[in-house]
């Protein structure tokens, strides 16, 4: 008998959108692939972006918050199987599928850690740099219980999972490194240095780091401007809002381009790409789509982390700090057909190295579903955390305060 996976997601699958949307359209792909059953339910909002051939590899629900139809919906639905797509999705959802259904194996899609990009995000709007975040936060307290009620949680970097074992304490076992899945099969035939122009920067407006580097890359760029009057900064992303928009200005080359159907052509034909991410979290989708087409990149720490280190990157990791240095070195890049050919070379081979790893990663994780699936109360007798965070008695007694309190009012 086929098993069944439902896959509930925070929203509907865009791969066109952002990395997180390409992510999540190619785990569907991957249980489509691996014959399960697949379902995908959001409580979201229908998109005009979302993927229009998603339904040919799964079946489509629409679900609400907080209601009794999503009970009725998961005990008749029984699946073996339920991914949430992002911490939030297993707060809101996880304890009705366990209720429901208690035999169900229950996998986290991480994305990224959102506690570790709001913890970054802070220490940056205080005036400190991300390295100085504070990672014991309520934020990550409630990310990190979702981790640990759940049997297994996909990571898509091994910083994150680094953090996750050493820092936070979380077995092992409950962990599996699943590099962000995108499509990154090498192209064979790239533009050369001399038939590509311009500068490039891609990311989803909504998401808070991507704004962030557009309004950095407004302050960088009079610098390299300066020295480099031809050239243009190309901004590609879905969902740009007015204050975005208000940004693009044609004669200085600051052009506000928004949502692109077709990434791949752009950032092939671009000569750098540029990512001055100040804080974020996870892996970035523009720098690995650079890297698929051979196109050098300028970015951060930040940017870098999870993919390769600052000696490996093809092109130049600077300090986020720093942006007469990120101006620099973007210039460099985009004058030495020299240095700009020794960075394509170097895309090329971290391209290379990132997909063996994503296939690898694929494959180990189907095998410990396979293995785990069939024997998921033995599995979780071992996981003393998970027992602890689904007692009953600790949500009751925080229930009980509640009604305490609000008697008292």
């Amino acid at each position: 008998m086929t098993a069944k996976v439902l896959v509930i997601g925070a929203v509907w699958p865009e791969s066109k959108s952002s990395a997180a949307g390409q992510n999540m359209a190619a785990l569907l792909t991957h249980f489509n692939a691996h014959n399960y059953t697949v379902h995908f339910a959001t409580a979201a909002a229908e998109s005009a972006h979302t993927d229009p051939d998603i339904s040919r590899i799964c079946t489509l629900h629409t679900i609400a918050l907080n209601d009794k139809s999503f009970d009725d919906f998961i005990a008749g639905l029984k699946p073996d199987i339920v991914v949430f797509d992002r911490f939030m999705t297993e707060e809101q959802f996880s304890a009705r599928v366990r209720k429901a259904f208690p035999q169900a194996m229950h996998i986290l899609n991480t994305e990224d850690l959102h506690s570790l990009r709001h913890a970054r995000h802070e220490a940056v709007k205080q005036g400190m740099r991300a390295s100085d975040a504070q990672l014991n936060n309520a934020f990550a307290q409630r990310e990190i219980a979702a981790i640990l009620r759940s049997d297994l949680s996909l990571i898509i970097s091994a910083a994150e999972y680094e953090l996750l074992t050493n820092y936070y304490q979380v077995s092992a076992q409950q962990l599996h490194l699943f590099p962000l899945q995108q499509p990154i099969a090498i192209t064979q035939e790239t533009l050369p240095f001399n038939q590509r122009q311009h500068f490039i920067t891609v990311g989803n407006f909504r998401h808070a780091p991507n704004w962030d580097a557009v309004l950095q890359l407004k302050q960088l760029w009079p610098s390299i401007r300066s020295v480099l009057p031809e050239a243009e900064l190309h901004i590609y992303g879905a969902y740009p809002p007015k204050k975005a928009t208000q940004l693009h200005n044609a004669k200085q080359g600051f052009i506000i381009k928004g949502w692109v159907d077709d990434i791949q052509t752009e950032m092939g034909a671009a000569r750098v790409c540029l990512a001055p991410l100040r804080f974020g979290a996870g892996i970035k989708g523009k720098l690995l789509t650079a890297m698929q087409h051979a196109t050098p990149s300028v970015t951060t720490a930040i940017g870098a982390e999870g993919i390769a280190n600052e000696n490996d990157w093809p092109g130049a990791v600077v300090d986020a700090a720093d942006p007469s240095s990120f101006a620099q070195n973007a210039v460099q890049l985009y004058q030495s057909e020299g240095l700009w050919q020794q960075a394509s070379n170097k895309a090329r081979q971290q391209a290379k190295s990132y997909q063996q790893s994503q296939t690898t990663a694929v494959g180990q994780l189907f095998d410990k579903i396979a293995t785990t699936m069939p024997q998921i109360t033995a599995y979780r007798q071992g996981l003393f955390m998970q027992s602890l965070l689904w007692h009953h008695s600790l949500r009751s007694s925080q229930f009980m305060s509640q009604w305490i309190e609000a008697k008292n009012r």
